[in-house]
């Protein structure tokens, strides 16, 4: 007799499995910091590589020897602070009429959002100390990105108690963010990103079931059976075709190898199917979800492990690219 039970197919915890509603994700959980300063960032993925590092775990089988490891660069160029939003302790809501705009925000930022003629800067500011239960204030910011003309809009969380919140997102009205200012080299940072979309597919593809052999019923590549007679309808546990990829995803615990400036990370020839990066950029160690040219939003290691080692990194290969 063959088993007749097994585990269901796909983990509940990537359900329901359908396409992410825009091509940037938001971030809803941020870690607990007591310095004001910004827990996130954003850049565009550029493409991967390997760096020569010296292992420096003492409790590895290599350690202090140089090995390979793979990394990916992110292009980071400065965020622009256009205005803070302030949440109440009432269920932790956003007083949206109460969003403080700067009194000169970018032309293109009338792009993708509708922005008063006038903005009354100091009014708002006025109303905002009124308010006495305030839990959490959260930077307004926007991307500057070069050959498009609608910027990326979203929220950044700040570290420290309410009160030094909102001390520092006055202070960063109108200014610029780095990514030097936000995070450093050996910090552990969650990635969150929109994945390679990959349309329709079937069962075998989506959820991994086997294959059956050639002559039963016609079909390879489809379900067994699709449940029991009674109760009349398909469970969710059951693997189907449907969307795969294309969808939102959080990888925890990526540490950052490098942060640095200028043309010398590129490869010769430059990245595939990006170009050449000439600004601030980020170098992680592994993999990041998301194809070339996506947004990835930063974070702040909302689990960060309890031990961590210093970065020892040799050198960060830029052989060319083109024809791999």
């Amino acid at each position: 007799m063959p088993n007749l039970r097994r585990p269901r197919r796909g983990s509940k915890g990537y359900w329901p499995r359908a396409r992410a509603s825009r091509i940037y994700p938001a971030i809803t959980s941020w870690p607990v910091v007591a310095d004001p300063k910004p827990l996130g960032f954003a850049g565009w993925k550029a493409g991967m590589s390997h760096a020569m590092m010296v292992d420096t775990n003492p409790n590895s089988r290599t350690k202090g020897q140089l090995v390979a490891k793979p990394v990916t660069v992110l292009e980071c160029p400065p965020l622009v602070v256009w205005g803070y939003r302030i949440y109440t302790c009432n269920g932790a809501r956003s007083v949206s009429a109460l969003d403080v705009i700067f009194e000169k925000p970018s032309k293109n930022l009338g792009r993708k959002i509708p922005l008063p003629k006038a903005p009354k800067t100091a009014e708002q500011m006025k109303k905002l100390e009124q308010i006495k239960n305030i839990s959490a204030v959260r930077l307004l910011c926007h991307t500057q990105p070069t050959f498009k003309k609608k910027p990326e809009i979203f929220e950044l969380a700040l570290g420290g108690t309410p009160d030094k919140q909102l001390e520092y997102a006055k202070s960063l009205l109108g200014k610029e963010i780095k990514i030097s200012d936000v995070f450093k080299a050996g910090d552990f940072i969650d990635t969150i990103a929109v994945t390679k979309g990959k349309g329709f597919q079937g069962p075998v593809k989506r959820f991994g079931i086997k294959m059956f052999r050639r002559k039963a019923q016609q079909m390879q590549r489809h379900t067994g059976s699709l449940g029991q007679t009674e109760p009349g309808k398909v469970r969710p546990t059951v693997p189907q075709a449907g969307q795969l990829g294309f969808f939102t995803r959080t990888e925890l615990n990526k540490r950052i190898v490098k942060i640095g400036s200028g043309t010398d990370i590129n490869p010769v020839g430059d990245w595939l199917r990006y170009g050449k990066i000439r600004g601030d950029y980020i170098v992680i160690e592994g993999s990041v979800p998301g194809p070339t040219k996506r947004l990835i939003r930063l974070r702040l290691a909302l689990r960060p492990p309890k031990v961590r080692h210093p970065v020892d990194i040799k050198a960060i290969s830029t052989v060319s690219m083109q024809g791999v």
